[in-house]
């Protein structure tokens, strides 16, 4: 026998993921997470038997309810289901698929539109933290077209902005995890790796391209095809959890805390080449980021890496702001293996302790399907 449950698939950013009713979900998390594993088809390298694409940036769920009480729109929970693995994370936020998260409200007609422009006040579960979406609906109507075009998504479309409000601690409560703007870890082959965790949307690891022996121009396959690059990366992400208290075992970071924090390599702005073959001038832009993402490398940026970025940007200590080195900007431009994205951030610096107001970006989403997925009763 097979189970009908109806979904949505929509496009949010440069990630693509299954979006469904809360109600339609058993309450029992194992039950839960069955499903979500099912509907993907994971685990298995190919997802061949669900509405996965085989990578992480196409196995997401967004678990979506009406808010009745509290003074903001929709609850969104966002679910990272693993390729490989029998795994669903709920650790951290998915920031591309939070731009999806207004454009469903209005399409399930949980919220009222207006003219020019609908905002969508998204409460995201996993970090406890509003996203304000500004969505254009001319006379009130929901339109995908658009002449906004984002890195890493073909074609143009509808520009959403989204303002993450008070982004600071989304998962460990605080700006800083462990309280420095600098950490050192030891590997297991006794080399030393200098991190900096800030958490801002997301939490991140930073680690300098140049510590790794890389130039910061990869290609995620050319990161994805050192096997010992992937093996020190895991490690050194790994550390940073231990660090942040997420684990206790190094071995445990893939499965108990898969997404977060998210490693991120970080270099000094040069003239490269994207996967695209468009070629970036290090003079148009401020910081290079080649992200990792489920143990792989991401095909461009996730949004709250970028986010958080921003952020991490005007802290001073942190291997950002010494890359950057531009404490008075609002605006910051970060260059990643698909393209360019630029971030905004509203933030105030009094005795060099750093306030994040808000962290903001634009993005483009739409709608690719609405239907019946069947998957197999247990």
């Amino acid at each position: 026998m097979l189970e009908e449950i109806p979904v949505s698939i929509y496009r949010g950013g440069t990630s693509k993921g299954v979006f469904i009713a809360d109600e339609v979900l058993p309450e029992d998390q194992k039950a839960r997470d069955r499903i979500l594993l099912k509907l993907m088809g994971s685990p298995d390298i190919r997802q061949i038997n669900g509405l996965g694409g085989a990578v992480s940036t196409t196995s997401k769920v967004a678990i979506i309810s009406r808010e009745e009480k509290a003074d903001w729109d929709v609850n969104y929970t966002f679910a990272q289901v693993a390729v490989d693995k029998p795994v669903v994370s709920y650790s951290g936020n998915c920031g591309n698929i939070s731009s999806a998260v207004g454009i469903y409200a209005i399409e399930n007609h949980l919220v009222e539109t207006s003219s020019p422009e609908t905002m969508v006040r998204v409460y995201n579960t996993n970090t406890k933290k509003v996203i304000n979406e500004y969505i254009p609906t001319p006379d009130g109507k929901l339109t995908y077209e658009g002449d906004f075009a984002i890195s890493g998504v073909p074609g143009k479309g509808l520009k959403i902005e989204l303002q993450f409000v008070e982004p600071s601690g989304a998962f460990s409560g605080k700006l800083l995890p462990t309280g420095h703007t600098k950490d050192t870890l030891v590997l297991k082959d006794g080399q030393e790796a200098v991190v900096s965790i800030v958490d801002a949307a997301n939490p991140l690891v930073y680690v300098r391209a140049e510590d790794l022996g890389l130039e910061g121009t990869e290609t995620p396959e050319m990161i994805d095809s050192d096997p010992d690059l992937l093996a020190r990366l895991e490690e050194i992400r790994g550390r940073a959890a231990q660090l942040m208290g997420l684990i206790d075992k190094l071995e445990d970071s893939a499965v108990l805390t898969p997404g977060v924090p998210k490693l991120t390599i970080v270099s000094a702005p040069k003239t490269y080449v994207t996967t695209e073959k468009e070629t970036i001038d290090g003079a148009d832009f401020d910081i290079a980021v080649r992200m990792m993402s489920m143990q792989k490398a991401h095909k461009s940026i996730a949004l709250t890496g970028a986010l958080c970025t921003g952020a991490a940007s005007k802290i001073k200590g942190t291997i950002p702001y010494e890359i950057v080195n531009k404490p008075s900007a609002n605006q910051l431009e970060i260059a990643h293996s698909s393209g360019k994205i630029s971030v905004s951030i509203d933030y105030e610096t009094t005795n060099d302790k750093t306030l994040i107001k808000s962290v903001s970006s634009y993005r483009t989403a739409r709608k690719i399907m609405v239907g019946t997925a069947f998957i197999e009763e247990d």
